[in-house]
């Protein structure tokens, strides 16, 4: 879900919305031995960039088709118990899902766990791996009659020169749940429509903000790009001020 902006969403806007606001998918890999493809309920994450990230069992049959084979599909569905469920947004994102390691390792964990806080009790276990997706296209269904299909690289937000918003982050999450609940609540009802609740603030990136509360996420974007800690605060501000003036 995204700030009102006036104008309906693009494809790709709509479908990066909805894979970063989902805490939940469907993924399916190729069941090894047989050729089937074995669909599973996974919970994700996301990179700044929204690449989906994993956090995956060596014990899971996913896990284990995925190491074998590491084409698999993600489905994200943004679709509600109010109405046809047929006629609501979902896409369904294609690529390679890949273990991390290295440097990456550390920002990948901080990002999956701000969003996911209950899996913090077994990501240290042996057996856990943190795992990203690597997009090459998607399939996304906006309702009856708008199906687009979309190459990888639009379902990516651009982090470049981001370094030092990038590494501030979690200081600015911290900041912002800590002292400034009261905005970030605004955000959510105000902005996105939510019902109240204990809404806080899971990521920041140069496109946006995620909230998460009560296994639901939001995700608002920015009215421009920001590449700093101070370029962020001041669009938090203008959000703030934003929601404060929007009608009851």
């Amino acid at each position: 879900m995204m700030e009102t902006t006036g104008r309906e969403p693009s494809a790709a806007e709509a479908a990066r919305s909805i894979m970063r606001s989902s805490l939940k998918a469907s993924l399916a890999t190729v069941e090894q031995g047989t050729g089937f493809p074995y669909a599973s309920l996974v919970t994700v994450g996301h990179g700044a960039d929204g690449s989906p990230l994993l956090l995956l069992s060596d014990l899971a049959l996913h896990t284990r088709n995925l190491k074998a084979d590491s084409r698999a599909s993600l489905l994200f569905d943004a679709s509600d118990a109010t109405g046809d469920p047929l006629a609501g947004g979902r896409v369904t994102v294609i690529g390679h899902v890949e273990k991390v390691a290295g440097s990456a390792l550390d920002h990948v964990r901080q990002r999956f766990l701000a969003r996911q806080p209950d899996a913090q009790m077994y990501a240290g276990f042996a057996d856990f791996s943190f795992w990203r997706m690597r997009a090459e296209r998607a399939h996304y269904v906006g309702g009856f009659g708008r199906i687009v299909d979309l190459g990888g690289e639009k379902l990516l937000d651009d982090i470049s020169g981001a370094e030092a918003l990038l590494a501030a982050e979690t200081d600015i999450i911290a900041h912002m749940n800590s002292d400034h609940a009261d905005a970030i609540a605004l955000y959510a009802t105000k902005l996105a429509g939510a019902p109240p609740g204990a809404w806080r603030m899971s990521g920041l990136d140069p496109a946006g903000l995620d909230l998460v509360h009560g296994g639901r996420g939001i995700r608002i974007a920015f009215g421009q790009r920001v590449a700093t800690p101070g370029e962020a605060r001041a669009e938090l501000v203008r959000l703030a001020q934003a929601a404060r003036a929007a009608p009851d």
